[in-house]
C-alpha cells in the first residue's frame, strides 16, 4: 500500500514472523525496513535518486513502526498494520532462531553480543561495532558490509541508527555473494540491554510513544518530535490533496 512515498507492506506481526522462519542463511540477501514518522519526514525532503531513498525502494518489505503514521493513513482510508521493530527483535529472538544459527549484529554497545548470547546460548552471536559519524563515511560502511557478508549469518541485525542502517542493508544486497536476511532495527538492541525502556502499553496504544522518548531523553530528542516531525500532518494533507 503507498503512502507519503513509500509502499508499506501490509502484514501484521504473525504474518512477519511466518515469513522471517522460511528465510534460511543461503539465500540471495533481503532486507526489512521500518519506517516511522521520522523517516518519512525525512525522506520527504530528498530527492528520489537519493541514495537513502533507494534503500529504501531496494528492501524487500517495508513496515509501518509508528502509530501515529497508521493513524493519519487511516483517515484517509489507507490500512497501514504497526508492527514496531523492537517487537519483530523480540519474536525472532524468542521464536524464530533455532540451534546453530549464525547472527550478525551491526552496531550496539561492547557486551551486547554477550547479552544476546545470554538470551539464546544455543545461537552464534558475531558483532561489528561501526565508528562514530557513520552516515558522512562510506567506507566506515561499506566495512560493516563486508563483515555481515563475511559472517555468513541467517540473520543481520542493523542497529546504528537511521538512514545509516538502510544504507548498510542496500550495500549488502548489492554485494554479489550477500546471503541471508538483514533487519534495519534503530534502538531495538538499547531496549533488550535495558539501556533505554519502552513506553507501557497503554502510551504505545494511544500513540503517545514519542512522547514517552521526549520525556525520557529531551535534550537528544526535542528537535526530532517537535521541529521535524509535525511536518508529517503537511505532508499527510498534501497527500490527501
Amino acid at each position: 500500500m503507498d503512502y507519503l512515498g513509500l509502499s508499506f507492506e501490509q502484514l501484521d506481526e504473525t504474518a512477519v514472523v511466518s515469513l522471517l522462519r522460511s528465510r534460511r542463511a543461503e539465500m540471495a540477501f533481503a532486507y526489512l525496513v521500518t519506517p516511522n514518522v521520522d523517516h518519512v519526514v525525512r525522506l520527504s525532503k530528498l530527492p528520489r535518486e537519493a541514495p537513502e531513498r533507494r534503500a529504501y525502494r531496494l528492501a524487500a518489505w517495508r513496515l509501518c513502526d509508528s502509530r501515529i503514521l497508521s493513524l493519519l493513513a487511516s483517515l484517509q482510508g489507507i490500512r497501514l498494520p504497526v508492527v514496531p521493530g523492537s517487537d519483530i527483535v523480540v519474536r525472532l529472538i524468542r521464536d524464530v532462531l533455532v540451534a546453530g544459527d549464525r547472527v550478525c549484529l551491526i552496531g550496539g554497545e561492547p557486551g551486547d553480543a554477550d547479552m544476546l548470547r545470554d538470551l539464546r546460548p544455543d545461537v552464534v552471536i558475531l558483532q561489528h561495532i561501526p565508528p562514530m559519524a557513520l552516515r558522512d563515511n562510506a567506507a566506515a560502511r561499506t566495512a560493516a558490509a563486508r563483515f555481515s557478508v563475511d559472517a555468513d549469518a541467517r540473520f543481520t541485525l542493523i542497529a546504528v541508527g537511521s538512514p545509516q542502517q538502510e544504507l548498510i542493508a542496500a550495500e549488502i544486497r548489492d554485494i554479489e555473494h550477500g546471503r541471508g536476511t538483514g533487519l534495519c532495527i534503530g534502538a531495538s538492541i538499547d531496549y533488550l540491554a535495558g539501556r533505554e525502556n519502552r513506553a507501557p502499553r497503554w502510551m504505545q496504544r494511544l500513540a503517545l510513544e514519542w512522547l514517552h522518548r521526549l520525556l525520557s531523553n529531551p535534550r537528544r530528542m526535542w528537535r526530532r518530535y517537535l521541529v521535524d516531525g509535525p511536518r508529517i500532518f503537511l505532508l499527510a494533507w498534501r497527500f490527501r490533496r
